[in-house]
């Protein structure tokens, strides 16, 4: 995006012409964001500043809690990852644990090639590497680079989603009130948000994006529904 003058300052006037708007529209809005969150989504995402988690959900301020690291990578050894969900899931109830992984993301390429990134992005990446190790003989039989980076996308939402259901804290709460866990991936060519159906909703995916294997439905301010094989998830 081309700024007409210094991005921050751009950003600074655009947040008062937004905040005003917003007043304007509704104004209670601000006043009950101010009283408290009360989230039904916990989304953990890749940092890609294309990839904003409320925008793709078509949601508002103060309904979804957010993690997002490089590359979306879930470390049972991450206590900054571990610390959000235990917050999320203890304190605030969240109904929906979401991971989301994206197309075209440069941890997934940075992570199929064999040339050091650099610094503690190395150190980072290395557990894509290792899934990257893990199913090579399938990715370097996918000719086209951009399906390659996206099916290791999927497969590291996969590695996630294996993780998350492993955490205690998750899994206390799918067995005692029912959260529902899910591996999503969002194709930023599109804008679309595919359900891979890993975690507490198992169903079979077929590899690579189809723009029917999601769709959004608006309602007041956003309704995120995910379609595969008849079956549904409301996000409201």
């Amino acid at each position: 995006m081309d700024f007409p003058e210094d991005s921050f300052t751009y950003a600074l006037s655009s947040n008062q012409a937004w905040a005003g708007y917003k007043a304007h529209q509704n104004p209670d809005f601000f006043p009950r964001l101010a009283t408290g969150q009360s989230p039904e989504i916990l989304w953990l995402g890749c940092s890609d500043s294309r990839c904003p988690e409320t925008t793709i959900l078509g949601l508002q301020p103060g309904d979804v809690f957010v993690h997002r690291n490089i590359a979306n990578i879930i470390s049972p050894t991450d206590i900054n990852t571990s610390a959000v969900i235990e917050y999320a899931v203890d304190q605030l109830k969240v109904k929906h644990v979401v991971l989301c992984g994206h197309s075209a993301c440069g941890g997934a390429a940075a992570a199929l090639g064999d040339m050091r990134v650099g610094g503690v992005l190395d150190t980072w990446l290395t557990p894509l590497k290792a899934i990257r190790n893990a199913n090579k003989d399938e990715l370097m039989a996918i000719r086209d680079e951009k399906a390659r980076a996206i099916r290791i996308a999927e497969l590291n939402v996969e590695a996630g989603v294996k993780v998350l259901m492993a955490n205690m804290t998750i899994h206390e709460a799918i067995r005692d009130r029912g959260l529902q866990v899910h591996g999503i991936l969002f194709d930023i060519g599109s804008g679309r948000i595919q359900d891979l159906g890993f975690g507490t909703d198992k169903r079979s995916h077929k590899h690579g994006f189809s723009e029917n294997d999601a769709e959004v439905v608006r309602g007041n301010h956003g309704m995120l529904v995910f379609r595969n094989n008849g079956a549904s998830m409301q996000i409201q």
